[in-house]
């Protein structure tokens, strides 16, 4: 069994669902801390003037030591307007933005407080789009396991799992010898980004699936393993 984890993120890129949708489990880690100036709670898509990042504002009062399951957004600010207009005012002209953004638009405006519950609200609407059949699975569900190195090897013990697919940041903080020791395999991610029809100069990956969405369609962009 392939497991692979990752927290959560706000209108994320194309690797994490290739990450997914590479996985045979995928654990949404709830669990873990808030990081500030990550993805899990903003995400950038391109304008004429550059790129432009969307953030979903959170209560500052303790969110850097509160897990992801307890932090609150802020929704004294009009984030989803100034979001959703920025999308329209950006993409207007792409192919499929006649279909896409009604959708996007119940997305984004979904009445949520919590940054963990939004989050996983998109995650199940991407998946579902995106013809991702892979099992989520929340780590908020699951007996605590650690941090770090621990938690994964963990997840995958916990799963009998016998391979865990990484992001490229793994490299970092899992303890390779312990996963040898347990039998499991590591395999890094090295997601190749696809290019497309993109305006404004040269091509820049990386940015939310929004743009790939708005550009190529669904159908284009189906993961298949």
């Amino acid at each position: 069994m392939i497991v692979a984890a990752h927290q959560p993120a706000y209108l994320p890129w194309l690797g994490y669902f290739d990450k997914i949708a590479r996985a045979d489990l995928f654990v949404y880690l709830d669990t873990v801390q808030f990081e500030k100036n990550s993805f899990t709670n903003r995400n950038r898509i391109k304008t004429p003037q550059g790129l432009q990042w969307l953030t979903v504002p959170v209560k500052i009062k303790g969110h850097l030591s509160a897990t992801l399951r307890d932090t609150q957004i802020d929704n004294n600010q009009a984030w989803r307007t100034k979001h959703l207009k920025a999308i329209a005012l950006n993409y207007a002209k792409s192919p499929y933005f006649s279909t896409c953004f009604p959708r996007l638009e119940g997305l984004i405006s979904h009445n949520e407080e919590n940054l963990a519950e939004y989050c996983w609200y998109q995650l199940r609407f991407w998946v579902a789009e995106l013809g991702i059949k892979t099992e989520l699975v929340r780590s908020s569900t699951l007996p605590r396991l650690g941090a770090k190195s621990e938690l994964v090897l963990g997840l995958c013990r916990h799963f009998s799992a016998d391979h865990y697919l990484s992001g490229p940041l793994g490299r970092e903080y899992l303890v390779e010898e312990d996963f040898d020791q347990a039998g499991i395999r590591i395999e890094y991610q090295a997601y190749v980004h696809p290019t497309y029809s993109q305006p404004w100069g040269a091509f820049v990956p990386g940015l939310s699936a929004v743009d790939a969405w708005m550009h190529c369609g669904s159908e284009a962009l189906q993961f298949k393993r």
